[in-house]
């Protein structure tokens, strides 16, 4: 029991998730007002403006270095990971979500090709490099104060 009590009591761990939380029911606030449609699969869906990837991680970085100091090895680490994930989310993940799209198209241009799916591609998988930067600075920010 004192296990789930000091995982609860744990900023490095109910920070990143509440702020992922409300990073993405901001997403779908927002797609509810551009859209006029409720759109309840964004709330884990990925991409969008700001980045919540890159915010869970930022806020948990600097949790970890105010927690255990940013000069140590946890916080490096830390660190780190979150450069990859905020590299994967605006590089390889966009990448991905560009390719999705032109076979979606290619998919959908009759006589193109034989090739028969069950559904689309998912093509929101990524970030710009704007979205992952203001997620990145809201975590900082949410990190700090918290």
């Amino acid at each position: 029991m004192q296990v789930l009590y000091d995982m609860i009591n744990n900023k490095c761990i109910y920070v990143p998730i509440v702020l992922w939380f409300f990073i993405q029911i901001f997403k779908v606030c927002t797609d509810l007002i551009i859209n006029k449609k409720l759109n309840v699969k964004r709330i884990v869906g990925a991409g969008g403006m700001p980045s919540s990837h890159s915010a869970v991680v930022t806020s948990l970085a600097v949790c970890i270095g105010k927690e255990y100091g940013f000069d140590s090895g946890i916080f490096a680490i830390a660190l780190v990971m979150a450069c990859v994930v905020m590299y994967d989310a605006a590089g390889i993940r966009r990448a991905a979500g560009k390719q999705a799209r032109i076979i979606n198209k290619i998919l959908e241009t009759p006589g193109l090709t034989t090739v028969e799916v069950q559904g689309k591609l998912i093509e929101a998988l990524g970030h710009t490099p704007v979205q992952v930067f203001v997620g990145a600075i809201i975590g900082i920010v949410v990190g700090f104060i918290i």
